[in-house]
């Protein structure tokens, strides 16, 4: 019983000693064995592999020039002749996300359009639309979990696909010039396919011998009246007279 205290005693000295120390690799308990105390083994913490960022594709925005003048202010006279800090403030390098948008809008519909005076046909609507997709893309790229900006997405990617659709069918030059200077893949629909069930293979055969009832009740009926009807329609003519 002695003995136990005592070595309880002991332990919990050197344990104190230990931690008093500030050596992080004798922090550990020492243990009893072979009726001599060991210092377990320093434990090594290794640093994590720093992870690669994901490259995604090229922004729709790269290829703007930061010196590029904003949207209305390029065709003014007078920032011919002001400061260049002017110039910096009306330039891209200090403009908003928005203007960088609105001005990649205008260079898009500028491909498309049939004259300078068009932005309600087809062309410019598909532009529109593409630019507001690919900035959509960008933003989910990055915030993956945002719900709601994906179903904005892919209400736009129908509207396009109705567009295009339409524009395929009416003026296949002009679907052709959209596709070729935006850059749109256009893929068909997939072929309608329905799942081969039990109930539904039951629901086709008796619509089919319905059908065919009907066809035959009326065959019926065209045939009692091709014999009531008389031979000669003149002979009839002559007998009502």
């Amino acid at each position: 019983m002695l003995a136990n205290i005592a070595l309880q005693t002991v332990l919990k000295s050197s344990v104190g000693v230990f931690r008093g120390s500030g050596c992080s690799a004798l922090t550990a308990a020492p243990r009893l064995t072979g009726g001599c105390f060991a210092i377990a083994p320093p434990v090594r913490h290794y640093a994590r592999v720093v992870k690669k960022k994901k490259t995604g594709p090229e922004s729709q925005l790269s290829d703007l020039p930061p010196t590029m003048l904003k949207s209305g202010y390029a065709a003014l006279p007078l920032l011919q002749t002001t400061d260049d800090v002017v110039k910096r403030l009306l330039s891209l390098e200090l403009a908003s996300h928005s203007d960088k948008l609105q001005l990649k809008k205008e260079q898009l519909i500028a491909k498309v359009q049939r004259d300078e005076n068009d932005y309600t046909s087809v062309e410019v609507r598909v532009a529109i639309l593409t630019t507001k997709i690919r900035n959509f893309q960008e933003h989910l790229q990055k915030h993956n979990k945002d719900k709601s900006n994906k179903r904005r997405m892919l209400m736009d990617i129908d509207r396009r696909k109705k567009l295009l659709k339409n524009l395929r069918l009416v003026n296949y030059d002009a679907f052709e010039k959209v596709c070729e200077q935006l850059g749109i893949t256009y893929s068909f629909p997939p072929e309608y396919y329905r799942r081969v069930t039990h109930r539904w293979l039951a629901k086709k055969a008796l619509c089919i011998k319905v059908f065919q009832e009907v066809q035959k009740q009326k065959a019926e009926q065209r045939l009692m009246m091709q014999s009531l009807a008389p031979a000669d329609p003149k002979a009839a003519k002559t007998a009502s007279v």
